[in-house]
């Protein structure tokens, strides 16, 4: 399958992480703006394991031996969870020299040119989890780190405290939730790998059965199988789900199963089975047994790969031969040493089926400890699990002891296995799942899918709570399927957040068109990508219906792409008027959300905030139902007075707004004036604050002279400006002819006290 490989490597996806996030090519990933060019650069990809992290490393390895990446003379490459293991001590030129790749000679030459270079240096350190342990990394305490023995980790710790090769580039690959940032005290950039889109997951199939005559009926046999088909977002489940489905075409089977637990089941029972006899069944049985509990026990410490070799020569040819475990070579310090081997889980999943096959079947996991191993109970966030998928599996085992498959992989009594699914059952009972967080909520549900028990599936879908917030949780096709499965099941109505999920189209599609969900909040260049792509489709009743449901209100703006992604929102409105009305017959049509946005909170701050407010200004007409309109932000927007007058000038369509704060905008008295001669024309107006802006007196003088026109307010903050004695004293007297005015607050460092104290005993509604 070399070309399925190639592919693998070919479609990663990557995205910056942070506030807005790009799509990056391969050839940007070393491109860092700023910085110091001298100094150590460090570049982190992030991603789940299985998501091809490792493949893009050594592609970039493959890349750079064909000529790309020619800023690098050197490219190093290390498998941490490898270099980790031999407890020895390494000189910086061993770890490059000796360890990587060993020079047949010169190799003091091309060292010191490696010190004297170190910006033509590339070092990877593939799976960074594998160094850290749980513990902070040793600061590196040689003298001459270059040529003193140290530990692997301080040697890496040298590296990126810049103590040690000060000016080569650091790309470290690590999982999500691993602490990365504990260890590595600055980062100049950050890469998610995000996994296949569809059309992606697509193309890996079609490429994987490319030349086969059944190409055809295995993309539609995984496509038939939706929760498998939503895993295959992940290459390693994708090139797990296809050898599966190769293996029951050529069986002549023409369904696969139905979850993960399952599949896993069947691969290991098929790799296995044919190959066994009656002599030979017990002791695979045992066999199998042992590597369950070295993949638990190893899964606790974060460790997939061991230095020692197998307890027993027979188990040690039962994994090698079944491919559970792949040997490899320690790097020798001199050629007189001694070769030592180490052993590594052939691949992530196979360690967290084991690791779950391991509790099912240990004796000495009693039934009743069997439940902290899913970690449900809890408001808090769900804690960092390394074998993550080991609670699905555990379940989904838990419900298949009558299985022929599973019966074939264990000798254990079925009794003690029963014990335990009873615990669970009673354990899920009196789970309070309307408190889950919304992390181990999507646990719960993933864990519940895999047992398939229809009592287990209502049970929880009954318990679910009306209003489901998913904001700044990342959603996965698997868990956009199961949730649209489990909300599918209930009778209730849902209200979803799905903002900055990184959820995919066609998953908001399914759950947008869910009939009882009745509401959703989405990123909006999510809802509009969706939009289009329902126009384009000419579904002009989902298109409708989730326009509908779509919730927009209360909208904060922190980003400039916020703003766009609501102007694009705004010109969606009329290509929506448009074709919703040819479906519908109807002579208008407004997007609800549009028409019902009542509070708006921009806040992006110094950089953006005067570009980004000028554009916002141009679409609030908009919104006629804008009450609140707030842009006191703790980073300031510093909007000025030509944001002032931007703003001003659409004063006469915001008719229903009630509330304006324009605290700490850097608004003198020439952006006073421009909003006094408007102010009279918003006839809604209750709550106008201009905190801690920059208006003098003459600001004061023209605010004052609009008060009485307006008739609907009742607060004004004018408190840490610049006014004086004499601007305070022209709004007492404006203050007189204003009986529907409730509360003048202006205190100023610039207005002597006995002044204000006097003003305030004029009229009690002058607050100090």
């Amino acid at each position: 399958k070399n070309n399925v490989k190639a592919i693998e490597k070919e479609l990663v996806t990557c995205s910056l992480q942070g506030k807005e996030k790009a799509a990056l090519k391969r050839s940007q990933i070393f491109q860092i703006s700023g910085g110091k060019d001298l100094e150590t650069k460090v570049i982190v990809v992030l991603g789940k394991a299985g998501m091809g992290k490792s493949i893009l490393a050594q592609k970039i390895c493959q890349d750079w031996s064909n000529g790309e990446f020619s800023q690098f003379e050197f490219v190093f490459w290390f498998d941490c969870k490898q270099i980790s293991l031999p407890e020895k001590q390494y000189s910086l030129k061993d770890l490059l020299l000796e360890f990587f790749v060993k020079p047949q000679k010169g190799s003091k030459e091309i060292f010191e040119y490696i010190l004297q270079n170190p910006a033509k240096v590339l070092l990877i350190f593939d799976g960074f989890e594998g160094l850290h342990d749980h513990e902070n990394l040793p600061r590196c305490s040689a003298r001459q780190p270059e040529k003193d023995l140290c530990s692997i980790k301080e040697l890496l710790s040298g590296l990126i405290q810049k103590k040690i090769l000060n000016g080569c580039t650091l790309l470290l690959t690590a999982r999500p939730k691993d602490k990365v940032y504990q260890y590595v005290s600055k980062v100049d950039k950050t890469i998610e790998i995000v996994g296949f889109s569809p059309q992606q997951r697509e193309l890996y199939i079609i490429k994987y059965f490319e030349g086969l005559s059944y190409c055809d009926n295995a993309l539609k046999l995984i496509k038939e199988c939706e929760y498998l088909f939503s895993h295959c977002y992940s290459p390693i489940m994708c090139r797990f789900v296809c050898f599966l489905c190769e293996m029951v075409l050529e069986m002549g089977d023409k369904s696969l199963p139905s979850t993960l637990t399952t599949v896993f089941l069947k691969l290991v029972q098929q790799k296995i089975i044919p190959m066994q006899t009656d002599v030979t069944a017990m002791q695979n049985q045992e066999n199998l047994a042992t590597l369950a509990r070295i993949a638990w026990y190893l899964g606790e410490k974060h460790q997939s790969a061991m230095k020692s070799y197998l307890p027993s020569k027979d188990v040690k040819e039962f994994a090698l031969k079944y491919g559970f475990f792949l040997p490899f070579a320690f790097p020798r310090h001199s050629d007189s040493e001694e070769e030592e081997f180490g052993s590594t889980f052939s691949d992530f999943v196979i360690q967290n089926f084991l690791g779950a096959l391991h509790l099912m079947l240990a004796e000495e996991i009693k039934d009743k400890s069997l439940t902290k191993y899913l970690s449900f109970p809890s408001k808090k966030k769900k804690p960092y699990n390394w074998l993550d998928l080991v609670p699905r599996f555990l379940t989904g085992l838990l419900f298949l002891q009558d299985d022929p498959y599973f019966c074939s992989l264990s000798n254990k009594d079925v009794k003690q296995s029963t014990k335990k699914q009873k615990s669970l059952l009673k354990y899920i009972r009196k789970l309070q799942i309307n408190e889950l967080c919304p992390e181990r909520l999507l646990e719960l549900l993933h864990c519940i899918y895999e047992t398939q028990s229809i009592y287990l599936l209502q049970h929880v879908a009954l318990r679910l709570k009306p209003d489901l917030s998913f904001l700044d949780v990342v959603l996965t096709p698997p868990d956009v399927h199961v949730l649209h499965s489990f909300l599918k099941t209930s009778r209730k109505e849902f209200s979803l957040d799905l903002r900055n999920s990184s959820i995919d189209m066609q998953g908001l599609k399914d759950l947008v068109g869910l009939k009882n969900v009745t509401s959703f909040r989405a990123s909006l260049s999510d809802t509009v990508r969706l939009w289009k792509s329902l126009e384009q489709t000419k579904d002009y009743e989902l298109l409708r219906a989730s326009t509908e449901k779509f919730v927009l209100d209360p909208f904060k703006a922190k980003t400039m792409k916020d703003v766009s992604d609501l102007s694009d929102l705004v010109e969606m409105q009329e290509e929506m008027i448009n074709c919703v009305q040819d479906a519908s017959g109807c002579s208008s049509y407004e997007i609800p959300a549009i028409k019902n946005l009542r509070k708006l909170e921009f806040a992006l701050g110094p950089v953006c905030g005067l570009q980004g407010f000028l554009k916002l200004v141009e679409i609030l007409a908009a919104f006629p139902s804008l009450q609140h309109l707030d842009l006191d932000a703790l980073s300031e927007n510093g909007i000025g007075d030509e944001g002032a007058k931007s703003l001003s000038e659409v004063f006469p369509t915001l008719t229903s707004l009630e509330t304006l704060n324009l605290s700490q905008n850097k608004i003198t008295d020439v952006g006073a004036e421009k909003l006094a001669t408007a102010l009279p024309s918003l006839s809604s107006l209750k709550t106008l604050s201009l905190y801690n802006n920059s208006i003098c007196d003459f600001g004061a003088e023209n605010l004052a002279k609009v008060l009485p026109a307006m008739a609907s307010l009742r607060v004004l903050d004018v408190q840490y400006n610049k006014i004086t004695g004499v601007g305070a004293q022209q709004l007492t007297d404006s203050l007189r002819k204003c009986p529907h005015i409730k509360n003048l607050v202006m205190w100023n460092p610039t207005i002597p006290y006995g002044v204000l104290e006097h003003l305030q005993q004029l009229d009690s509604r002058i607050s100090v």
